[in-house]
């Protein structure tokens, strides 16, 4: 009997480059999954106000982190005070902007602009956390903006109001993620989250009770998933800021564009043309292109 023995090559490379995703790389993957839901989640409550919104998805993730942070007998406080009411200040403005450009614009283009965090995140951590980026990280990144600006396109559902609004967000999201990353060492992944609502609630909850509308049991459905969706992408992307530098992780957020699109298609019946798959090539090239360097120098130190 002829006894066949099949090439392990492809298997072995297989494992190889399973190895080579770091657990940091594959917690933001699973917090780009949740936020995609989240953003698809807001985009179906287009009658609900953004700052209602985010007091919800406020209240769901306070309850949460309070009850796990006493589950593990965690203290809520943590250590660094400051810097944790700062990133939840920073963070709060920056997600009712982001909800406001979710709700009057395509999502993709929405998802797009936001997209430009992990560029701010890069450039106020070269100054915050003076870490460190390689010429040809830099080559990138431009890609990346690139390949977001080919997907944005001259939409003319797209006003410049809306766009400008999204880059403050931007802006604003990547000095969050340098603070997250600032507490990376002081703090639990927990206390971190639980700071946002603590601080979000009372400025929500307040201006929400002047313009509030009440929402149908569908949108209470949604509202919930929000909260849920959020809690468990913000407790994955705090993990994996604590694991891994910034710069080598903070692009994967654009995967996220992957899913917009393809929301935006099936539940609005948003479509782009060509260019905009191009767009999302070079994004999705980019970002394997920085992890694959950002590994490499890492065996070569």
């Amino acid at each position: 009997m002829r006894v066949v023995v099949l090439p392990l090559s492809r298997p072995v490379q297989m494992i190889s480059i399973i190895a080579m995703i770091t657990l940091g790389v594959r917690f933001m993957f699973y917090s780009t999954t949740m936020f995609a839901i989240m953003n698809l989640c807001v985009k179906l409550v287009p009658n609900i106000p953004a700052i209602e919104i985010v007091f919800f998805r406020s209240v769901v993730s306070l309850i949460l982190s309070l009850s796990i942070l006493r589950f593990q007998r965690v203290s809520v406080w943590g250590n660094n005070k400051k810097i944790l009411f700062s990133r939840g200040i920073v963070g709060a403005i920056a997600l009712i902007l982001y909800f406001i450009t979710l709700q009057r614009i395509p999502l993709a283009s929405a998802v797009s602009i936001q997209f430009m965090a992990p560029i701010f995140t890069t450039l106020l951590g070269i100054f915050i956390l003076k870490e460190r980026v390689k010429p040809l990280q830099w080559l990138f990144f431009l890609m990346a903006m690139i390949g977001v600006f080919l997907v944005l396109g001259f939409d003319p559902r797209v006003s410049l109001i809306f766009v400008l609004i999204g880059i403050v967000a931007s802006v604003l999201a990547g000095l969050a993620y340098n603070f997250v990353r600032m507490l990376s060492t002081t703090e639990h992944p927990l206390v971190i989250i639980f700071y946002f609502p603590l601080v979000t609630i009372p400025i929500t909850g307040l201006y929400s009770y002047f313009i509030w509308v009440m929402p149908t049991l569908e949108e209470w459905i949604i509202l919930i998933a929000i909260g849920l969706a959020t809690q468990f992408a913000q407790y994955f992307m705090t993990k994996a800021y604590q694991l891994e530098e910034v710069s080598k992780i903070s692009s994967l957020k654009y995967l996220g564009i992957v899913y917009a699109l393809c929301f935006g298609y099936v539940f609005f019946g948003e479509t782009f043309d060509w260019i905009a798959l191009n767009g999302i090539v070079l994004v999705l090239i980019a970002v394997g292109l920085n992890i694959w360097y950002k590994q490499k120098i890492l065996k070569s130190s």
